[in-house]
């Protein structure tokens, strides 16, 4: 995905950074006040012998992040403590974000011993690399332990009096993506494998520690299609809401649509909103610029997503690309209204113009043809926002989640090509 895997990525929808088409504005305060120039960080970590990776790992038991309080509870009985220093043990990983067990300082030390000698670990990753832009957004690279590197962005609300009003975590689900989007960064990368919950749960602890303030928000666009790792994904949701206490509806799940998900997504009656790639208002021009489109016609993921609201209550957003000359005409925008005619206020439409990437054939379209688009769009009372472009300085806005630092955007420096596994391959 960026569900669209990376290109959905900022897509924030009006949680994050849409603005009303009647008012199409600049932030009220701008970062660039306090970053005057983008800026690379590099942060040197340990290198882990190279391995190739598996593409679907089992669920390591050991790790302590992912776990619930009562869970933790359980493992401190289990390991002959009182329950209650599983509530300490709870209070460390998820508000003191302790990184390693030597870190638990305030257990007795006869815990920290059971934990090390039964192989526990808490299941952070260092920051490999960290990329300021000149709006505050800020793109990190996690170095997992199979040496593979992961995208994950903060983006930064401003206030000039107030400081940050709002963080919203665009994490990855996925190492990379198997559905080669044709105007995604991530999908040009090809595909490693799933990210396990404590994986993705912990992109949202490196940003709090990085901008030394709590997520409000949290989007699944960023590396990969969350539907295929939808396990994980949920595991994490579960984790953010309950542990980390991130409200169910400040999170977005995004997908570009596979097959059967969407029902199952539903079936767990989240509060957190659904966010579909679509990029076209017909069959045969989402096929051409999702190739996936072909498994999962335009007209089942339409009725899909009316179910996902019955079953929810929760309004989805459409996600759709601006691409120069492709699905930029008015002509568009006035069949994705007859398209959505019948919907009510179920539905939101974020716009997103284009953010080319090197070797993409596509191009952002004018700001006159945005507008166009807009206002055929809001002349038929279709309820639409365009998308505020962040990050585009760090290759981190939506469509530019490529790592720029290193010959295949999937492996760390010290990895060789022969340890990159089929990029063809799909992993559920």
């Amino acid at each position: 995905m960026m569900t669209t895997t990376t290109n959905t990525m900022a897509m924030l929808q009006n949680l994050v950074f849409s603005v009303p088409i009647s008012r199409m504005v600049v932030r009220r305060h701008s970062f660039a006040t306090v970053f005057a120039t983008a800026s690379t960080t590099v942060v040197p970590s340990p290198k882990p012998a190279s391995a190739k990776p598996a593409r679907t790992p089992h669920i390591d038991s050991q790790v302590l992040l992912g776990m619930s309080e009562p869970e933790l509870q359980q493992l401190a009985i289990n390991l002959g403590q009182e329950g209650y220093r599983g509530k300490q043990l709870h209070h460390l990983i998820y508000k003191r974000k302790a990184a390693k067990v030597e870190d638990f300082n305030n257990l007795p030390q006869t815990f920290r011993k059971e934990l090390v000698d039964g192989g526990y670990k808490v299941g952070r990753s260092p920051i490999y690399q960290t990329v300021t832009a000149t709006d505050g957004t800020i793109k990190l690279l996690l170095k997992l332990e199979d040496n593979l590197l992961i995208e994950t962005v903060g983006i930064p609300v401003q206030d000039d009096e107030k400081g940050i009003t709002r963080l919203t975590a665009c994490v990855s689900s996925q190492v990379g993506c198997p559905l080669r989007c044709s105007f995604c960064a991530t999908g040009k990368g090809g595909f490693s494998r799933n990210l396990q919950r404590h994986e993705i749960i912990e992109q949202v602890l490196a940003i709090e520690d990085v901008f030394k303030h709590r997520v409000t928000n949290v989007v699944f666009m960023g590396m990969g299609e969350p539907m295929l790792n939808l396990k994980s994904v949920l595991d994490a949701h579960r984790c953010m809401n309950k542990d980390i206490e991130i409200g169910q509806r400040m999170i977005t799940i995004s997908t570009v649509g596979v097959p059967n998900t969407i029902k199952k997504l539903a079936s767990h009656k989240l509060q957190s909103t659904l966010a579909v790639s679509l990029h076209a208002p017909n069959q045969s021009l989402r096929e051409k610029i999702v190739p996936s489109a072909k498994a999962y016609p335009l007209e089942a993921i339409m009725k899909d997503c009316r179910d996902y609201f019955q079953e929810t209550n929760r309004r989805v957003s459409f996600e759709y690309a601006l691409l120069a000359g492709v699905n930029d005409k008015v002509e568009h925008a006035v069949e994705l209204a007859e398209l959505l005619r019948e919907w009510g206020k179920t539905y939101h439409v974020n716009l997103i113009p284009y953010n080319p990437i090197e070797g993409s054939e596509y191009k952002r379209p004018y700001k006159k043809a945005v507008l166009a688009f807009a206002a055929a769009l809001e002349s038929r009372k279709i309820t639409a926002s365009v998308r505020q472009t962040r990050g585009l300085d760090a290759g981190a806005a939506c469509g530019q989640l490529r790592n720029k630092f290193q010959k295949s955007p999937l492996l760390a420096e010290t990895d060789s090509q022969e340890s990159q596994p089929d990029a063809e391959a799909v992993s559920c």
